[in-house]
């Protein structure tokens, strides 16, 4: 028998359930790594999203309930504002703040973004610390 070594669950600034059930802390103080999946709230929090987006036929976000017309997050909400807001101080993107803001919470918290795409792995590793 294997020990449990890490912890994964949805997390995110749109998604914090996790520190409802102190799941972070909980993983920390058992020697157990957090993992979130879905840091970038399934898209919701890189600004890409919005009332007009149309989900094509096989995307899984056509059955998230956070995604159905009835509870539709592609309206304006206060997270994704006020991500939006600092990134364009900052002159960064939403999606790094989303990052950033998840990476400030706790230092044994290690995200795993669903990239797709190589401009947006290009886009997530300016967060991480260069070494001199």
């Amino acid at each position: 028998m294997q020990p449990v070594t890490a912890l994964q669950s949805e997390y995110s600034l749109w998604w914090r359930e996790p520190e409802a059930a102190d799941a972070p802390d909980a993983a920390s103080s058992s020697g157990v790594g957090f993992v979130p999946f879905s840091p970038l709230g399934k898209g919701f929090l890189t600004g890409k999203i919005d009332a007009n987006t149309a989900f094509g036929k096989d995307d899984f976000r056509n059955v998230v309930p956070r995604f159905t017309e009835e509870d539709s997050p592609r309206q304006p909400g206060a997270r994704r504002s006020r991500s939006t807001s600092i990134a364009e101080h900052k002159k960064v993107t939403p999606a790094q703040v989303a990052l950033a803001w998840l990476l400030a919470q706790k230092p044994w918290i290690v995200p795993i973004p669903g990239t797709t795409k190589v401009s947006r792995m290009k886009e997530e590793i300016l967060l991480r610390p260069r070494s001199s």
